[in-house]
């Protein structure tokens, strides 16, 4: 699998306040993002998997919606998770 549990940890490690923080809003949008461009990088060789597309669809939306509150909640905070992310251009 390519998403294991030290993975996870590093993510969050890396964008939350610690390891273990598993529900601040920047560790949920940078797993968003790793399982995303994982699906994409997936959906470029195989175009007709729709169950993929669909969940690729609906995670973007998820996070989007999160990245809404962060910036609805903490404009600092949405604008330094967009620049580690490399989110918008």
């Amino acid at each position: 699998m390519y998403l294991t549990k030290e993975n996870k940890k590093e993510i969050f490690k890396e964008h939350g306040k610690s390891d273990t923080d598993t529900g601040s809003s920047e560790g949920q949008i940078a797993l968003f993002t790793k399982r995303i461009n994982h699906l994409t990088e997936h959906l470029k060789n195989n175009r007709k998997d729709y169950n993929t597309e669909r969940s690729l669809v609906m995670m973007v939306g998820k996070r989007k919606s999160l990245l809404n509150y962060l910036k609805n909640k903490d404009i600092n905070r949405y604008r330094e998770i967009i620049k580690k992310l490399n989110l918008r251009k």
